[in-house]
């Protein structure tokens, strides 16, 4: 049976991103079905976003905490009219985030979405993608983004419950549903762009809107991933991406039981060259 699929996102000075998200997701799901809310009635809508619904909001004043919470907040809520209107699932995600199908499994994620029993969420194996300093060079915004870099980090962090299945709210940064388990998706990854280019994270600091919301020392912290990329080995794809898996579906933090943790282990994988063309 055919499911009614939205994907909706917020975001400020990202159109880097943006463009990006909505050439992929409007691939799969239609642009009719896109949903993008800007923080800020001093944005500008971007020509690409043309036939997607574009909604200009009060910025949400504020530090990282609380802006977070609140834009959450707001997500959950347009998720929540949306499905009551009669969408069946509801993707939430950053526009540095994109949710892949293993090309092994030879359909695409619309495809693998209606196909999938879904009770209240699903997440993708988080895959925060990082830089090979020395060998990988600045990230090009006009070729697909995995033809570029090679190598990632399996991360809890972005292991998301970013499908929904009914009306429910999302924790801040989509990293859980308040009330309900995560379930991991087999075939199902979450690809994290955000910190992949040691230029663009640099270049981050300049945004005096980051940097007065107290973003400065996450941004920082996020090169890390680039760091470990850097500085590990790199493990195969194919076993370590089944056992991160397992281990994220056992253990918990004990501060959130419904998050994934991995014992803090640090996975560094090559991508395989099947994930090349697909963002």
């Amino acid at each position: 049976m055919d499911k009614k699929i939205c994907v909706l996102t917020m975001l400020r000075n990202d159109d880097f991103y943006l463009k990006k998200w909505v050439e992929y997701y409007g691939a799969e799901f239609g642009r009719e079905n896109l949903y993008i809310y800007f923080d800020g009635k001093d944005q500008t809508v971007p020509a690409f976003c043309e036939g997607t619904n574009t909604s200009l909001e009060d910025k949400i004043p504020g530090k990282v905490v609380e802006l977070e919470k609140q834009r959450l907040d707001f997500l959950s809520a347009r998720a929540a009219e949306l499905m009551e209107k009669g969408y069946d699932l509801a993707i939430g995600v950053d526009a540095d985030e994109f949710l892949v199908v293993d090309p092994n499994k030879g359909v695409s994620l619309r495809e693998y979405l209606e196909s999938q029993d879904i009770k209240t969420s699903i997440s993708g194996l988080g895959v925060d993608v990082g830089q090979l300093l020395g060998y990988e060079g600045n990230i090009q915004a006009d070729v697909p983004f995995l033809s570029q870099r090679s190598y990632a980090r399996l991360s809890t962090r972005y292991t998301k419950p970013s499908v929904i299945a009914q009306p429910l709210r999302w924790g801040r940064g989509f990293h859980r549903v308040k009330g309900h388990n995560y379930h991991i998706a087999k075939d199902l990854y979450l690809f994290h762009f955000g910190y992949f280019d040691m230029g663009r994270i640099q270049a981050r600091f300049s945004d005096k809107d980051r940097i007065q919301s107290g973003v400065k020392k996450h941004l920082k912290r996020r090169s890390k991933t680039i760091r470990m990329v850097s500085t590990h080995k790199a493990r195969n794809w194919d076993k370590w991406t089944v056992i991160a898996r397992r281990l994220q579906t056992i253990f918990r933090p004990p501060y959130a039981l419904n998050k994934p943790a991995m014992l803090e282990a640090v996975i560094i994988v090559r991508i395989p060259e099947r994930f090349r063309q697909i963002v």
